[in-house]
């Protein structure tokens, strides 16, 4: 009799994830801001001596977000900053891998954004308006970075993630900085939320 394949993953607080069925309380917020603080993006395909991570882009995309919607609860303030969570364990795939993937990836990262949703006191699912203000935001997020990190021309980062508006952006520089430094200030960003909720 052929054994499972093993479908969950130690995390360094210790908790044990189950991938297939994640719960809430094998969620931390430590292994989270560890995880993505080591997960680049851009496949690691960025100018400078650090990748740029998953944590870095998780701040700039709650700040843009705050721009977009600064009336907008708390609550959608910590569900952007945390909107790419899932990465901290399935990592970052760049788009072109997740369409050959197909549906799994998403139903997977369905699963398990649900999961750190509900820790943090999220509906499991977020209200279209609200998941479309974060896809906003994390478009230009993405516009940003590909033309200040990855190479990009802004004509051709306009095609890809469309032109923000002007203004918009103004005073957002990337700086690429040690995964210490962006651990340590997701997590304080992430306490600031959850006092403020």
């Amino acid at each position: 009799m052929a054994s499972q394949p093993r479908a969950w993953q130690r995390m360094l607080s210790g908790r044990r994830l189950d991938l297939l069925d994640p719960t809430p309380m094998d969620i931390e917020i430590e292994d989270i801001a560890h995880g993505l603080a080591f997960v680049a993006r851009w496949n690691g395909q960025t100018k400078g001596d650090f990748a740029y991570s998953v944590a870095e882009h998780s701040l700039l995309v709650e700040v843009i977000f705050r721009r977009i919607a600064p009336s907008a609860p708390v609550r959608w303030r910590l569900a952007a900053l945390l909107h790419d969570a899932p990465e901290y364990v399935i990592g970052d795939m760049i788009s072109p891998v997740k369409s050959a993937i197909g549906t799994a990836y998403g139903q997977l990262d369905e699963r398990l954004a649900a999961a750190v949703h509900l820790r943090f006191g999220l509906p499991a699912a977020l209200p279209k308006t609200v998941k479309r203000q974060i896809k906003r935001a994390d478009r230009l997020s993405a516009w940003l970075e590909a033309v200040q990190i990855a190479g990009f021309a802004a004509a051709e980062a306009d095609r890809f993630f469309g032109r923000p508006a002007p203004g918009l952006l103004d005073g957002l520089d990337i700086v690429l900085r040690p995964p210490v430094e962006v651990r340590r200030d997701y997590t304080a960003r992430h306490a600031a939320l959850m006092r403020d909720l």
